[in-house]
């Protein structure tokens, strides 16, 4: 369980992160925009494995709570930590990570009342939630490297601002929704 593939691709995601942090941070002889290559090639490649190991979990029935349990963790790790780094590098705005951060530990804090109280099950993932994740994980990586694509063609920067934002307002939305539904379910099992 601990040791199937899927779970160890999590465990690389999670190891990752300091990897990441040394590249922006260590006083090594690179330029800023190499450091923010090497931190962009990071990300993208922990970001392939959260969809890999998933994808083999199901693929070769090795799914399990304990890949349930970490396989979410290391994806908000890795995304607060990569928003932490942007706030100090003062590429995004300290609200957009408030706003983002507070909401993954609301929701699973929200998350693990409900499963104390027997309604966990219907707090789902919404598709509101998911376009929220699409929208970060894109944004996150043209956060990092912070530089044009495509010889000057596109500006990563530009596409990566307007995307956190587009998940700041989707991750309230989704924030809402969530609440809506748990406390929709709460109420019905009279819960307080």
């Amino acid at each position: 369980m601990f040791t199937t593939l899927p779970n160890m691709l999590t465990w690389l995601r999670i190891l990752s992160i300091p990897f990441l942090i040394f590249v922006v941070y260590a006083p090594l002889s690179l330029e800023t925009y190499e450091k923010n290559f090497y931190a962009t090639v990071i990300f993208i490649l922990a970001a392939v494995t959260d969809w890999v190991d998933g994808w083999l979990a199901r693929r070769w029935n090795q799914t399990s709570l304990f890949g349930e349990f970490l396989d979410p963790v290391a994806d908000k790790l890795m995304v607060c930590a990569v928003l932490v780094i942007l706030i100090d590098l003062e590429r995004v705005s300290p609200v957009i990570g408030i706003i983002i951060i507070g909401r993954e530990i609301a929701i699973s804090a929200l998350r693990e009342w409900m499963l104390k109280v027997g309604t966990s099950g219907e707090l789902k993932v919404h598709w509101l939630g998911k376009a929220k994740t699409v929208s970060q994980m894109i944004a996150l990586p043209c956060l990092l490297y912070h530089g044009p694509i495509l010889v000057n063609f596109i500006d990563s920067y530009l596409i990566g601002t307007w995307l956190i934002f587009l998940a700041a307002l989707l991750t309230v939305i989704s924030m809402i929704n969530y609440l809506k539904i748990a406390f929709l379910q709460l109420k019905l099992k009279n819960v307080e």
